[in-house]
């Protein structure tokens, strides 16, 4: 009788985890930006804008967990990318709306592009990835309304900035 031979697994080719690696990489950049951010509206005492910025930090956490387990589940450990720590100093919650909405835009370019280049060589990935085009869809769309909301009062007058936050912060 002849032995059984076990398969080797198919994992991602080098191309795909080049570039998850980079929206991992992203994403924990998004991570770095929000702690800050939920540092700075804490010390200033925007109460709901600092637990704002602390779910939008863990759910950074999250998306780079999401990428993790994908690439893992095809056989790859997947490297971990250094990551310069967010040392932006903020001088107003405005800035950090601004900043928050460049960054959620940025991601959804960067993942519409990813799903681009994957579309004609990886269709699973190409799946696996709507969902974070979906989230990264909706965050533009959320900073977009605080902007648009940040529009309607003078942002140099901190018992306004103050109404914005008690009023538009979840």
């Amino acid at each position: 009788m002849e032995p059984i031979k076990i398969l080797t697994p198919i994992k991602l080719n080098e191309s795909i985890i080049t570039l998850l690696t980079e929206r991992l990489k992203d994403e924990y950049t998004a991570h770095y930006f929000y702690r800050n951010a939920a540092n700075w509206c804490r010390d200033a005492n925007y109460v709901k804008a600092t637990a704002f910025f602390e779910g939008e930090a863990n759910n950074e956490l999250e998306h780079a967990k999401m990428l993790q387990d994908y690439i893992t589940s095809w056989n790859v450990v997947p490297m971990i990318p250094p990551v310069t720590p967010d040392t932006t100093k903020f001088d107003n919650l405005i800035q950090i709306v601004n900043g928050g909405y460049k960054l959620e835009y940025n991601l959804l370019v960067d993942y519409n592009e990813t799903s681009s280049k994957l579309f004609t060589i990886d269709l699973t990935t190409f799946d696996f990835l709507q969902q974070f085009r979906k989230i990264q869809n909706d965050s533009v769309a959320e900073y977009s309304d605080l902007l648009n909301a940040a529009n309607l009062v003078n942002v140099n007058n901190k018992f306004e900035v103050l109404y914005f936050e008690g009023k538009y912060f979840k």
